[in-house]
């Protein structure tokens, strides 16, 4: 059983806003490894989904949404210095909570940049601005001037977050396994050079979920092992990759922003209807949604070498999900609706019978070919160690406990992305609820068993090129 290790004694007061698969895991959790009384802690929500496990712990409970006019009114008298709010609701301004935390003096997390509803949907907005790019870009902006306020630790679940603490690690392991003198990086600065020295192309964030439950998918229903209000957001959204200088075919439906860091580029379609071809351990190779995320963009910027103004290396990266199989079934009826979403929604947790989420990251075109490292989390393991888990919210509710425990031990950092945090001490946190984390080495590329059909849609002289990557048939 894991040791329920009190990782540090927090004094002030918890507020989570949002309490779907995510809040209603990781409230264990806090209450496990903070030594922070229920009473202390405070949950606003917009639905009365997991009162009953509130109740049970003894939390304070409040049902009603957060909107543009109300969430200062709301949260303002829960609010006070040295307290921690934590964001794991949607269409709820993640920057908009950070400035009132900073009023505040509190300190603040979230698991991906949200914005007021429409923000990612509104087709009046051009798609650049429907990015996480622009979001990101709009909170790296408040940085100024607040280099000392309270931490907001930005975009630390899962992924985005845990994995770019796995890209940390495997470029360790990559570096001592061809003979790399990696000494001990720690600056954005060794990082991008240590990646560069190995020749990292590519760093897919390749997810595998198998996860099912005895009762199929119905018609019209959208099924998933975590929120299905999130997914189909983030789905929507244009595709993004971080890109890569080794690309030279550059997508015929790809668009460049036109200010910022220029470390990622999006596609004019969602990522729920784009596909790209990766591979884990346990599934092998496979078709993934390159849906965006916040780490396909941040760990590319973290690892761009620069000379000047001139970048001289990035490493190509962008996700690669396929989720549970009902999941799956659920996308391609989406889309078939033209993106209008499905009238019932039912989240996998307890009807779960089996399977495990395999989440990793995947970095390739170094001596060694590809090197995948992460966790192999069984929804057996997942319930031993801690409730109200799968697999998949456990990955996400471990990240955000160290993510906590992170910024309560560093107080006065302003706005921080996983990248910046201290890899070694997220990974000690997290890993008791990570079940085996591995890392494997593969001969797999993505032109394997290519060129059979259409010989002349890909390119041989480099198998990570984006566009080998990439599903077209």
């Amino acid at each position: 059983m894991t040791e329920h290790k009190i990782h540090v004694e927090f004094p002030g007061r918890i507020i989570m806003v949002g309490f779907g698969s995510i809040g209603q895991g990781v409230l264990p959790l806090l209450l496990r490894h903070l030594a922070v009384p229920a009473e202390r802690i405070t949950i606003v929500t917009a639905e009365d989904t997991g009162s009953a496990e509130a109740a049970q712990l003894g939390v304070r409970f409040i049902r009603e949404p957060l909107t543009r006019e109300n969430y200062r009114r709301l949260l303002g008298p829960l609010l006070g210095r040295g307290d921690f709010l934590v964001n794991v609701s949607v269409n709820v301004s993640s920057l908009a909570l950070v400035k009132l935390c900073w009023e505040k003096g509190t300190m603040y997390l979230d698991t991906c940049i949200e914005p007021w509803p429409g923000g990612y949907t509104d087709p009046t907005v051009p798609a650049g601005r429907r990015t996480n790019y622009a979001l990101r870009e709009e909170a790296l902006a408040m940085r100024q001037g607040n280099e000392r306020a309270p931490t907001a630790v930005l975009t630390h679940g899962a992924n985005p977050g845990l994995v770019s603490h796995f890209v940390k690690q495997a470029l360790l392991d990559i570096a001592a396994d061809t003979g790399v003198q990696a000494g001990t990086p720690a600056t954005r600065a060794e990082w991008s050079a240590l990646a560069r020295e190995l020749g990292v192309r590519t760093i897919h964030i390749a997810e595998r979920d198998t996860q099912a439950a005895d009762t199929q998918k119905r018609p019209g229903e959208f099924v998933n092992t975590w929120s299905i209000d999130g997914f189909v957001s983030e789905g929507l959204q244009p595709s993004e990759i971080g890109w890569g200088t080794h690309e030279r075919n550059f997508p015929r439906d790809g668009k460049r922003h036109e200010s910022g860091s220029q470390a990622a580029i999006y596609l004019l379609q969602p990522g729920a209807g784009t596909r790209v071809r990766t591979w884990t351990p346990l599934a092998g190779p496979f078709h993934g949604f390159c849906i965006t995320h916040g780490e396909s963009i941040s760990i590319a910027d973290y690892l761009t070498v620069r000379e000047g103004a001139q970048v001289l290396y990035r490493p190509t990266v962008h996700y690669a999900y396929h989720p549970c199989d009902a999941a799956v079934m659920s996308i391609h009826e989406l889309a078939g609706r033209n993106y209008l979403p499905q009238e019932r929604q039912r989240l996998l947790r307890d009807e779960i019978t089996s399977g495990t989420d395999e989440l990793g990251v995947l970095l390739a075109g170094h001596r060694k070919n590809a090197y995948w490292y992460g966790s192999q989390l069984s929804i057996e393991e997942a319930r031993r160690v801690a409730p109200w888990n799968s697999a998949t919210s456990l990955q996400v509710t471990a990240a955000v406990l160290s993510g906590v425990v992170w910024a309560i031990e560093n107080p006065n950092h302003g706005i921080v992305e996983p990248e910046e945090m201290d890899f070694r001490r997220a990974l000690e946190i997290s890993r008791p609820y990570l079940g085996p984390v591995v890392g494997r080495y593969s001969d797999w590329t993505p032109l394997h068993e290519r060129g059979r059909l259409f010989p002349e849609d890909i390119d041989a002289a480099d198998p990570w090129q984006f566009k080998n990557v990439r599903v077209t048939w």
